[in-house]
């Protein structure tokens, strides 16, 4: 099965930035078991904004090691034959930030929805931040509105749903998110997973953790439970506990 790495958010050189998810990207790279690894990078969300796949080809390819691709999607279309075996061909797969309501609509036109959906029966990485940490769930709390009216809500974008649970990135540098998340979630069944920028939960065979490339950066499980709010930090740790504990509440 594949692991999951969803980050909270934070730079990876983009814009003359400075890198600061390296240490989880060190961990993204440990996790396929290679020490060259095949990344393919996929930057539907940013409208396969080309800066930001040289500020990816930079992090992963000459400072990390990878081997280096990308599958641009927005306004090109690729052959099925060439999505597939670019998939395929990936050790590690990785989405870019963005909107991530667009991102999706264009995926489930191309049938790469279903495509990905599968990837997770495979022995590959399947990562990414913001609109790439909200695909892989059920759901999410997204800022895609935003793109077009600054002034718009945050709303609920249902992402591939290989974690039974919705997502919020960006939980410590977006003063909307905190409260946007206490109300989704009184609508919303079940559990959300907030990260802060930096932070990322990791899900390995049915187990997880939470890593950080800084010490500051946190991790909550929210819920409301019987008219209470919860907002319960979990704790950073080489150990892995079971998925299922995290996923009830």
């Amino acid at each position: 099965m594949a692991t999951i790495i969803a980050i909270g958010g934070g730079s990876v050189g983009f814009k003359d930035k400075q890198a600061e998810t390296t240490p989880i990207d060190q961990e993204i790279i440990r996790a396929s078991g290679k020490t060259n690894p095949q990344l393919l990078f996929i930057p539907t969300a940013s409208s396969d904004n080309h800066e930001y796949v040289e500020a990816m080809r930079g992090q992963f390819g000459h400072r990390l090691g990878c081997s280096f691709d990308s599958l641009l999607v927005h306004k090109n279309t690729p052959s099925r034959q060439e999505i597939e075996r670019k998939v395929a061909e990936a050790d590690i797969i990785y989405v870019g930030g963005g909107n991530t309501l667009m991102m999706m609509k264009r995926w489930r036109s191309l049938g790469m929805d279903t495509l990905l959906h599968n990837a997770a029966t495979s022995n590959k990485v399947l990562c990414g931040l913001s609109a790439g940490s909200i695909c892989w769930f059920k759901c999410g709390n997204s800022d895609s509105r935003k793109y077009k009216n600054p002034d718009a809500d945050l709303i609920k974008v249902t992402g591939l749903g290989l974690i039974n649970a919705l997502h919020c990135p960006h939980y410590d540098t977006e003063a909307e998110r905190k409260a946007s998340l206490k109300a989704m979630m009184q609508k919303t069944p079940g559990i959300a997973i907030a990260l802060d920028n930096c932070a990322a939960l990791q899900v390995t065979d049915n187990h997880y953790r939470i890593i950080r490339a800084k010490p500051t950066a946190q991790a909550y499980k929210v819920y409301w439970k019987r008219d209470t709010f919860y907002e319960e930090p979990l704790s950073t740790t080489n150990d892995f506990t079971p998925l299922s504990n995290l996923l009830r509440k």
